[in-house]
């Protein structure tokens, strides 16, 4: 039997790190949108739509967050249709572009705006807002993992409301692998300009990954900087890892009816589900 010398196990070990993170880099890309329906093209880091309309009903807003966990389970199509049926605005985190959930989306006459995070053979995959009526604006926006150097993204929308007023919503996937959580920092100093630019409702919700205490202080301390509140649960069944609950919706200039998380099958993650009312606009 012949034994590699180290010099020999040294080289390949660099040339598999360099394949893998060259392949991984090509997954990547660069943060990009996609938005809307129709043949579902990736355009550049910020896509507009001249066309859009409130996105609440009678100042009703109808919410739901949830990791779908790229589809991998047969549930998916089942919860998600249920989400829909009640929501106005739906943020996915994981989501697979796929065929098949492009199909649900046009036939249930959906507005898409997805923030690539990487695609998998072709397929992006990111966090995504499925709603009934467009976005007028969104900005996707990347924020590399240290070890595994996948990336995570977050999108930042904006949705005009009947009272003239425009809520911004922020879909984010929070980075899983930063021990020193520098990088996972930056990724919300980030969202964290855009929310303290906005004059007007707001909206901010996904899968943070705040599985210890160090990450959700971060997440805390900036929320309170900007004056958002945590929903509070009737019914309180997010995923927890150390429990501590990854899954999070804050919000700002809005009255919150009620809100819950329940249980599926559907996803190793639990939705969670709000309905807000609109306040009087000030102008």
């Amino acid at each position: 039997m012949k034994l590699w010398s180290v010099k020999t196990v040294t080289v390949m070990v660099l040339w598999l790190t360099v394949g893998y993170l060259f392949s991984v880099g090509l997954m990547n890309g660069k943060a990009e949108v996609v938005m809307d329906e129709q043949a579902h093209l990736i355009s550049s880091t910020c896509g507009q739509h001249s066309s859009a309309q409130p996105i609440d009903n009678k100042g009703v807003l109808n919410l739901a967050v949830w990791n779908i966990y790229k589809q991998k389970k047969p549930q998916w199509q089942q919860t998600l249709t249920g989400l829909e049926h009640d929501a106005h605005l739906i943020l996915l985190q994981e989501a697979k572009l796929s065929p098949k959930l492009g199909r649900f989306i046009t036939s249930n006459g959906l507005h898409l705006a997805m923030a690539k995070a990487f695609k998998l053979f072709s397929t992006p995959v990111g966090v995504m807002n499925l709603s009934t009526e467009s976005a007028s604006l969104s900005c996707a926006f990347h924020a590399i993992e240290p070890w595994i150097r996948f990336a995570k993204s977050s999108l930042v929308s904006s949705y005009l409301l009947s009272n003239g007023q425009t809520l911004l919503v922020v879909n984010l996937h929070g980075i899983n692998f930063d021990w020193r959580l520098q990088r996972y920092e930056q990724q919300w100093q980030v969202v964290a300009k855009k929310i303290a630019l906005h004059q007007g409702p707001v909206i901010l919700a996904g899968d943070f990954n705040t599985w210890r205490n160090e990450r959700l202080e971060i997440v805390e301390e900036l929320t309170a900087r900007l004056k958002l509140k945590e929903a509070r649960y009737k019914s309180d069944f997010r995923h927890r890892v150390f429990g501590y609950p990854l899954d999070h919706l804050y919000y700002r200039g809005l009255n919150l009816v009620h809100a819950a998380s329940f249980k599926t099958a559907a996803s190793d993650h639990n939705p969670i589900v709000a309905q807000f009312t609109l306040m009087a606009s000030e102008h």
